[in-house]
């Protein structure tokens, strides 16, 4: 195929790798020859990871006059190395994934000397990382989904207790911490024992079913199961308090971004709560996102490249942002289920040929593209309908449809509908 001379590119003259652990880092600067033009001077330090070691780093590394640091992310340990030398320096956060050293030469200082090497010849890509404001306000709406799954796992444990008494409460009501529920559960727990009595205390439409809830109620409700299950009920009181704090904090914070909430609220599936997730998880700034295939991507709602030789193989969707995967898998269930919606629409059609599984990971890239859309452009989701689909390609419904008719033996014509005069 012939010969040639191939010359590193090098966009970083003096370039810096660190390599971080949780008592200790390393790291290494590259940087020009001077006695020998053409080749590289490795200089290796090792530091601790108390603030004012992190601080000598920083001093270390500007009298080196570094043009970039490559920074892996490892665990939580990046994040006050990266905080203190950002603002003086120019850091890149990359993904350990998308670096690996070569087997079998595995130490600190040539994982350092490798991530300066990568940085010097612009191998590595930074990952995004948000603004303290932003970060603030996920550390808030991280918490406030984990006190929520915390809340449901004390449900269940009331549900189990439930169970074990041989009561059917949770089969009759929707749900146990309800008003009807509540009752109920009080009235149990205060001594209360007659069926009757109990059923009469429910509410709403819960009353329709009173004798459904006079069999459920038949058990064995002992005094062991009422204190644990006033144990389980005030730690629900206790987790819907934070849930409220949090609520009102992420609120306050919120206040200057109504105007994105707002709009991203006109998106099907996400409510209130969805759309202040996906502002801070996002940064709310679709900038550090060329496209909305890149937003899709970064999430990771979109299919894996694997192609070799010219024949391309099954790719599995990347991790991605799992607090973000999460939100959009919750609404792309939701808007499978309304009608005449153009998504809906969109995961009918795409669930017959690949899969209910492929068809909604397709209705979560659509929702991603519809985010970046919405945060970019600022403007409000427009459903394009459920007919959408058919009036794009009607040549398309109409084969499918003589398609299905042929199948049963029978034939169809097509006959324009007379405008009226």
């Amino acid at each position: 195929m012939g010969r040639q001379e191939v010359k590193d590119e090098v966009i970083y003259l003096r370039s810096a790798g660190v390599d971080l652990g949780k008592r200790f880092l390393v790291a290494c600067v590259r940087v020009p020859n001077p006695r020998r033009p053409g080749t590289w001077s490795l200089e290796t330090e090792k530091f601790g990871t108390v603030p004012r070691e992190i601080r000598r780093l920083l001093a270390w590394l500007l009298e080196r006059q570094v043009e970039v640091v490559i920074l892996e992310a490892t665990s939580d340990y990046w994040r006050y190395v990266y905080y203190t030398l950002q603002p003086e320096l120019n850091v890149m956060l990359v993904n350990p994934q998308h670096l690996k050293g070569i087997r079998g030469r595995k130490t600190d200082p040539s994982d350092a000397a490798f991530l300066a090497r990568a940085g010097a010849s612009g191998m590595v890509m930074g990952s995004f990382v948000s603004s303290e404001a932003i970060r603030q306000l996920r550390d808030l709406t991280r918490r406030r989904t984990e006190v929520t799954v915390a809340r449901g796992q004390e449900l269940q444990r009331l549900e189990k207790e439930l169970e074990d008494t041989g009561m059917k409460l949770s089969s009759v009501i929707t749900r146990l911490d309800g008003v009807s529920g509540r009752a109920i559960l009080r009235a149990l727990i205060g001594g209360q024992r007659d069926q009757r009595a109990l059923a009469d205390l429910a509410v709403g439409v819960a009353r329709k079913k009173t004798d459904q809830l006079v069999d459920a109620l038949d058990g064995t409700f002992t005094e062991h199961h009422a204190w644990m299950c006033r144990h389980y009920l005030d730690q629900i009181d206790h987790l819907d308090a934070l849930i409220g704090q949090l609520d009102a904090r992420i609120a306050e914070l919120t206040r200057d971004h109504d105007g994105d909430l707002i709009r991203l609220d006109t998106i099907p599936g996400i409510g209130l709560r969805a759309a202040e997730i996906i502002l801070v998880e996002t940064g709310g700034d679709m900038a550090q996102f060329a496209t909305a295939g890149h937003l899709a991507s970064w999430i990771g709602v979109c299919p894996g490249v694997n192609e070799s030789a010219g024949v391309n193989k099954s790719g599995k969707t990347r991790d991605g942002n799992t607090n973000l995967k999460r939100i959009l898998g919750i609404a792309a269930l939701s808007v499978t289920r309304v009608k005449d919606s153009y998504l809906a629409a969109f995961y009918r059609r795409t669930a017959a040929r690949r899969g209910r599984q492929k068809a909604l990971v397709a209705v979560m890239h659509k929702l991603a593209k519809a985010i970046w859309h919405v945060l970019h452009d600022h403007t409000i989701y427009q459903d394009l309908g459920g007919d959408y689909l058919t009036r794009r390609d009607p040549a398309r419904a109409m084969r499918r449809m003589t398609r299905e008719a042929n199948a049963l033996g029978m034939t169809v014509r097509f006959d324009p509908i007379p405008q009226a005069a």
